[in-house]
């Protein structure tokens, strides 16, 4: 025969323990997720898109609000955000904590406070042109 297994039910605290820590660790795991989709879409793709990190935190309504703007230029580029209160993002945070949001292309210094969609186009034909030349 099969064995049963009876547990006890979880009493209250626990589960409001449990529940509290998976809440601590969803914004690090949706980190990781995310991050493994970044690296699948920009190695599986022919077309190598540009990476816009973007410097965030929790709560930033000016972040919220930049990301709305950006969803017209979603398709031509990896959008990486990158919470700058989690510890192992201290020099962020020390670099940009009265800044946020701030933008990166490519690694290199973009805008910051809100999104600029003139500097933010001029650089994307630019990487556009860069990859054309690249690919050919």
């Amino acid at each position: 025969g099969k064995e049963i297994c009876v547990k006890k039910p979880l009493k209250k605290q626990t589960w409001i323990l449990y529940l509290f820590r998976l809440t601590d660790m969803l914004p690090r795991l949706l980190h990781q997720i995310k991050n493994a989709y970044l690296f699948t879409r920009n190695t599986c793709s022919q077309r190598h898109l540009p990476v816009l990190t973007l410097f965030t935190k929790y709560p930033c309504p000016l972040c919220d609000e930049a990301k709305e703007m950006l969803q017209a230029y979603k398709d031509r580029f990896v959008l990486q955000e990158i919470d700058i209160t989690l510890p192992e993002n201290s020099v962020w945070h020390d670099r940009y904590k009265h800044d946020i949001p701030v933008f990166h292309l490519n690694g290199q210094f973009l805008m910051m406070h809100r999104v600029n969609t003139i500097i933010l186009e001029k650089r994307l034909e630019k990487e556009d042109r860069n990859d054309l030349n690249t690919n050919k």
